[in-house]
Formats: C-alpha cells, structure tokens, sequence
C-alpha cells in the first residue's frame, strides 16, 4: 500500500485554482468589464454644474429678441412676428440646433451619463456654432429696404451660450476617451503578463 502525496492525482488545471480557472482569466475580465463601462458612460464631474445652467440660460435666450419683435420661441414656430422680420434660414436653423443639441441632448447626456449623447450634444452645438454665426451675419447685412431689424440680444447669447456647451462637452467627452485609453493599456499589460506567464508554464 502506498502513501498518498498531496499532490497525487492532481490534473494541471488544479495549479490554477480549485473550479480550474486561471487568476489572470478574472482579472482580464475585470479589466474588460472595466472598460465597457468606461467606454459608455461619462463622469462631467464639477462640468455638470455648469452645463445646467448653461442649458437654463439656453432656454432663456429663446424667450428674448431674436430680431426685432420676434424672440426665438416664435422663430422655431414660424410666428406672425418671426415672418415679419424676414427671418433667414440660417436663424430657423440655428434655433433648433440649439434646442434639440444644446440643451435636450445635453439634459439627456447629464441624466443618463452615457457617452454617446455627450458625443450628439458636442457635435449638434459645434454645427449650431456655425450656423449661430450664420444667423448673425445675415441680420447685420440685410438688403436695403428691408423693414427686418438687426441681431437682438437673444440671437446673441443663445450663440454665445452654445459655444460654451461646445467648450464642456468637448472636455467631458476627451477626458472619458482619455480615461478609457488608460482601461486599454491595463488591459494590454494584463494580457502580455498572460501570454508570459503562459510561456513560463510550457
């Protein structure tokens, strides 16, 4: 009869643990799931402070003069006031970019933190930059004889205040593609150490 060693009847797989799996399997999981979740969600931080009020003061613009009588709420619903002032495209466009990106994609971004809204309400507010400008211009150079007034005080702090929001969702959404590129060099090095560690057991 022989003795038992502790280690008789012992399969390789045993070294890595007692259900057979390999320490670094879980810890390259981990990482995975790590990166996932930075991959789909923001943290604004301190940002989402000023992004609200950012919003709030959005909104308020519409409710001031865009060009003369007419403020931005009558421009988005093609108001009496609003064809009275020879509203252009660029401004109708201005108006619901700011509305849709700048602030429902940014409320939407704050609430839910998921990247990809940060990403919309980034990209929407730049586009609406250019077409604010747009908006502006075309009121300052106005054909001669059109009873149309200049840019009011609404047109130019709705401009004004998306370029802000472009500003803070540009560092929001850079910081998570910073952040997750962090993830994916854990990740790598969680790998190399794998493959070398596998190499060592062969």
């Amino acid at each position: 009869m022989t003795a038992s060693g502790p280690d008789e009847g012992r399969t390789p797989g045993d070294d890595a643990g007692d259900d057979g799996r390999d320490p670094m399997d879980e810890v390259r999981a981990d990482l995975e799931a790590a990166e996932r979740k930075i991959a789909g969600e923001i943290d604004p931080g301190a940002r989402a402070l000023v992004v609200a009020v950012a919003v709030l003061v959005l909104l308020g613009s519409f409710s001031l003069p865009h060009a003369g009588a007419a403020n931005g709420w009558e421009v988005l619903s093609f108001a009496p006031d609003a064809t009275a002032e020879s509203i252009a495209l660029p401004s109708r466009i201005f108006v619901w970019l700011a509305l849709v990106f700048g602030a429902i994609f940014s409320i939407l971004a704050l609430v839910t933190r998921r990247w990809v809204l940060a990403w919309l309400a980034l990209a929407g507010s730049a586009v609406s930059i250019v077409f604010g400008m747009l908006s502006i211009w075309s009121r300052q150079t106005l054909p001669v004889g059109d009873p149309g007034a200049g840019p009011g005080i609404g047109l130019i702090l709705g401009w004004i205040t998306v370029m802000v929001l472009t500003f803070h969702w540009a560092k929001v959404v850079w910081t998570r593609t910073a952040l997750q590129l962090a993830a994916e060099e854990e990740l790598r090095n969680a790998a190399a150490q794998q493959e070398n560690k596998g190499l060592l057991d062969d």
